[in-house]
């Protein structure tokens, strides 16, 4: 489970299509906003290699290539997913996932790793389904779970993760020597998906118009 504190593109929760995506497109690709404290500026997106970029004692880019190799060497890898509590309501910049709502991601985490759920298919990896998500608000939480939170919560903000593959690109090619050449292919496969998606549906797209 890979997580960072992104206010503008990933979905609350998703789970990536293989080992390979999920190394690279939620583990070296996670992004944390600086805060005040940090860097003297708010709001402001740096990569943080899978959150421990500061506490790697090898070259970035051999870490992600000895990421890659171990799930090759793997029988059955285990389910990589992404999460953000810190998506914000781009309108109106207000938190979008309530403190508590960690519960559920995690619970659907859980569903989706014992394949008791389905989960529909997206440019950035596989999201729940608003009848599951429902009936976990309920079961977990004794909480209603409305079809406009889903939407919210759930649309692909397609400028915005197309801006974030920019930025995770740019830093590989900049700042990181011996970049494995998977990482660039992984992010040119979800930049793909995501202009093919704009082009049927638009910049945002609400989670309704996903299949499984």
């Amino acid at each position: 489970m890979y997580g960072g504190r992104d206010a503008k593109a990933y979905v609350p929760v998703q789970q990536s299509f293989d080992w390979e995506h999920g190394i690279i497109a939620y583990g070296a690709s996670l992004e944390t906003e600086t805060t005040f404290a940090t860097i003297g500026k708010e709001g402001v997106p740096e990569i943080n290699m899978m959150s421990i970029q500061d506490f790697i004692s090898i070259p970035l880019g051999q870490n992600i290539r000895n990421n890659i190799k171990f799930g090759e060497r793997l029988k059955n890898a285990p389910t990589i997913f992404g999460v953000n509590y810190f998506l914000r309501n781009k309108d109106t910049g207000k938190f979008l996932n309530g403190i508590q709502d960690k519960h559920i991601w995690v619970k659907w985490m859980e569903l989706r790793v014992n394949k008791e759920v389905g989960a529909l298919k997206t440019p950035t990896g596989y999201i729940p389904k608003y009848e599951d998500l429902c009936k976990l608000f309920k079961q977990v939480l004794n909480k209603e779970y409305t079809k406009e939170d889903y939407i919210k919560q759930f649309t692909i903000r397609i400028p915005e993760n197309l801006a974030k593959l920019d930025r995770v690109a740019a830093f590989y090619r900049e700042e990181v020597a011996d970049v494995p050449a998977e990482l660039f292919q992984v992010l040119d496969q979800q930049r793909s998906r995501l202009f093919k998606a704009k082009a049927t549906f638009g910049d945002y797209v609400s989670p309704e118009k996903f299949e499984e």
